[in-house]
């Protein structure tokens, strides 16, 4: 994985209108962007970064925040309920853990990162443990 510039904790965050405001302390840097292969991410096609539970502090609209969740309902999946930007999940893989929306944090944008390693969703590792933890390998080349 190829990751951006790096970026001092607490980053701050949003969402596209701005009405969900939030600080993030991001676990790993980075270093820990990753994407999904499930049927969700494949669609919802976002890149996220890891924060403990603890580590988000909202500013500003957490009453805006919408949940989703499907099949197993272990992930808790969380959009501004004004502007439908995903902002943050509580993973299926590690609930101790949120990832977080790269294109929320200020200065940081999902076409920073060359390279971004991509888990294996379609047979998730809570299913089956002997399954392959990556699925890919997502690359991004500017035209120039």
């Amino acid at each position: 994985m190829t990751a951006p510039k790096h970026i001092a904790d607490p980053v701050a965050a949003a969402c596209h209108c701005g009405t969900v405001q939030f600080e993030v302390t991001i676990k790993g840097g980075l270093q820990s962007a990753r994407r999904c292969s499930c049927s969700y991410c494949g669609m919802r096609g976002a890149i996220a970064v890891s924060a403990d539970l603890d580590g988000i502090r909202f500013l500003a609209g957490q009453d805006a925040l919408t949940l989703y969740q499907f099949n197993t309902k272990t992930a808790k999946h969380y959009f501004c309920s004004k502007c439908g930007i995903y902002t943050h999940h509580q993973r299926r893989s590690n609930p101790n853990e949120f990832g977080v929306n790269v294109a929320c944090l200020d200065g940081v944008s999902p076409f920073d990162f060359a390279e971004v390693l991509v888990h294996n969703g379609v047979v998730h590792p809570s299913d089956d443990p002997a399954a392959p933890e990556f699925a890919g390998v997502l690359r991004f080349s500017p035209q120039v």
